[in-house]
């Protein structure tokens, strides 16, 4: 009777820690929406906190705090996406291999083909073109064949945009 009463007390305590378990889904993000001319994706901001970016995309594959030693001065990052908010240096960065859309089709525009958009660069080099915008800078990238492959928002003018090496 005692061995019973025993193995009661211990199936009953067992399949109550089972009881506490929850079920959590995965966060989910709706799909990622680039404004160019606003300077967002899906409404965040190249000056938003980490904070303020995961309550509205709250599917990071990876973030880092800001701090001194934190490389590139901290961030949080959507790698599934191609997507890296840069938290101390204001910026965002869309990687060729976005997983969304663009307001203006930028990634893979020729060189040049924007200018009815963007009007002239402010800042110009042989792989990049710098546009002062009413909400900081925007960058582009371009690969040997001159198309856009890489996108830069930030919040910061030209001249204090610090980019990640």
């Amino acid at each position: 009777m005692k061995k019973y009463l025993s193995l009661s007390v211990l199936l009953l305590l067992f399949t109550s820690f089972y009881s506490f378990a929850q079920l959590k889904p995965k966060p989910v993000c709706s799909p990622f929406v680039a404004d160019i001319l606003r300077g967002t994706v899906n409404g965040v901001s190249a000056n938003f906190t980490i904070g303020q970016i995961k309550d509205k995309l709250p599917c990071p594959t990876s973030e880092e705090e800001e701090s001194k030693t934190a490389r590139c001065g901290g961030g949080i990052f959507y790698k599934d996406k191609d997507v890296s908010f840069y938290t101390q240096r204001d910026y965002i960065e869309i990687g060729p291999a976005f997983k969304g859309q663009f307001s203006l089709p930028v990634m893979k525009s020729k060189r040049g083909s924007l200018f009815n958009k963007l009007g002239y660069p402010k800042l110009k080099d042989t792989d990049w073109d710098a546009y002062q915008t009413r909400y900081g800078t925007l960058v582009l990238f371009y690969n040997k064949a001159s198309l856009v492959e890489k996108v830069i928002i930030s919040t910061l003018s030209t001249e204090e945009l610090d980019l990640c090496k």
